[in-house]
């Protein structure tokens, strides 16, 4: 039995086929294949029912791919300390993002990261919430940039910095007028929000106090922000965005940002692991990078509609 036979059973596992598995590993799918059959003839038992499609674990698989994970990790430690002990941070860093927060940081901390950790090479996925819980737990990815608390047992966060929400509100839409908006005045017939999976959607449910689902006039599978306030844009509706996607919103359009009221209005952005996790040294350089290049904080000037970025001379008029 070699580490190579227990990553491609777990590659295998992961992908739900060999020729996916082999494409994943970078090996040819006969090399790959004949190692796994190589280790169930060792074992004397079939791991994979490969009659199946996706190719799932039989029971003896199931035992035995938990403890390939636990193996595969315990390998990965025996690396990270003799990295930590050389004083390096290297090694891979499969890093899953969510939708609501891919495009408005990944590129401020990515080429920092890159160029002072250049021994890490980082591999990411842009997933929604539920996929990223199932990955980690699979092991499929490391680590994961999400909001605070929407990950469940068994991972553990590490918060990086408040993101507030703001109304994105139509000049057609009656709250158009109002320079801050309280929750219970939103009319939600005119409240687009993200599809089902994306967990800003069921934040923005709850800060509505809503756990029913919400009439909403549009869902979009996408989860795409920018797709919601160009149907703002068009319509008499209004949406609620994250604060890191103030910057990205065009000075013509800035006027249809409104405070929202004192509350529960904000999430926490967060890097989550499996509480098992190993490459500590690699998630403290991550987090410290994202930390020093997080997106600055908005404030109002003059009471206005005119947006500013704290500590930065940019400003939105």
């Amino acid at each position: 039995m070699t580490i190579i036979q227990l990553e491609y059973l777990l590659a295998v596992a992961n992908c739900g086929s060999f020729s996916l598995a082999a494409e994943h590993c970078f090996v040819t799918q006969p090399s790959l294949s004949m190692q796994v059959k190589s280790l169930e003839e060792e074992l004397g038992v079939v791991l994979l029912d490969r009659s199946k499609k996706p190719v799932i674990p039989t029971e003896a698989g199931e035992v035995v791919l938990e403890r390939a994970r636990e193996t595969l990790r315990a390998y990965d430690c025996i690396k990270e300390s003799v990295a930590e002990l050389k004083g390096e941070t290297a090694g891979k860093l499969r890093l899953g993002v969510i939708p609501t927060i891919a495009p408005y940081l990944l590129h401020k901390f990515i080429p920092a990261f890159v160029r002072d950790y250049p021994k890490v090479e980082l591999e990411i996925s842009e997933m929604i919430t539920a996929d990223i819980v199932d990955a980690l737990k699979r092991d499929r990815i490391d680590a994961a940039l999400v909001a605070s608390g929407t990950c469940g047992e068994g991972i553990a966060e590490q918060e990086l910095f408040n993101d507030r929400f703001f109304a994105y509100v139509s000049p057609e839409n009656p709250l158009y007028e109002r320079q801050n908006i309280r929750i219970e005045e939103i009319d939600l017939k005119d409240l687009v929000i993200l599809s089902p999976g994306n967990c800003m959607r069921d934040q923005i449910i709850e800060l509505c106090q809503q756990r029913r689902s919400l009439p909403a006039h549009f869902t979009f599978e996408s989860g795409s922000l920018d797709t919601l306030m160009r149907i703002v844009d068009c319509t008499q509706c209004m949406t609620i965005v994250p604060e890191m996607a103030v910057e990205y919103i065009p000075a013509d359009r800035r006027d249809r940002l409104k405070w929202l009221a004192k509350g529960a209005t904000s999430r926490k952005i967060a890097v989550a692991v499996r509480r098992t996790y190993v490459k500590n040294s690699i998630i403290r350089a991550l987090t410290e990078t994202i930390r020093s290049h997080a997106p600055r904080p908005v404030a109002m000037r003059n009471g206005g509609n005119n947006f500013r970025f704290c500590g930065d001379i940019r400003t939105f008029d």
